[in-house]
């Protein structure tokens, strides 16, 4: 197990916060009395930007999913109105015609 797996990513991530403003100097001796190595510290770093890209990304992505979702379930609406209008013209049409059926039978019968 080398030094860097014994270090969680909380301890990591203040490692970074701490030495972000040091200079290469600095941090050597910061990196010496914590018994680290630059690179390390380098890769960490690397690591927390990489991180909140990836949520950003994520983010972005909920957000286009999301707007893709809207526009369908817009288009469904526009749809389901559309069939409950003709559904509805075909029900007062089949009652018109049962009237009108009725009404010439009483025709007939008279």
């Amino acid at each position: 197990m080398s030094s860097s797996d014994k270090w969680s990513n909380e301890e990591k991530f203040a490692v970074v916060l701490e030495t972000s403003a040091l200079s290469e100097a600095d941090l050597n001796q910061y990196c010496r009395e914590k018994g680290l190595y630059p690179e390390q510290v380098k890769q960490w770093k690397q690591a927390c930007i990489a991180g909140n890209t990836v949520k950003d990304k994520r983010n972005t992505k909920i957000t286009a999913e999301q707007q893709s979702d809207k526009k369908r379930i817009k288009e469904l609406e526009r749809e389901l109105r559309r069939k409950e209008k003709a559904l509805a013209e075909s029900a007062a049409l089949l009652v018109l015609g049962k009237k009108f059926d009725a009404y010439w039978e009483e025709k007939e019968d008279s």
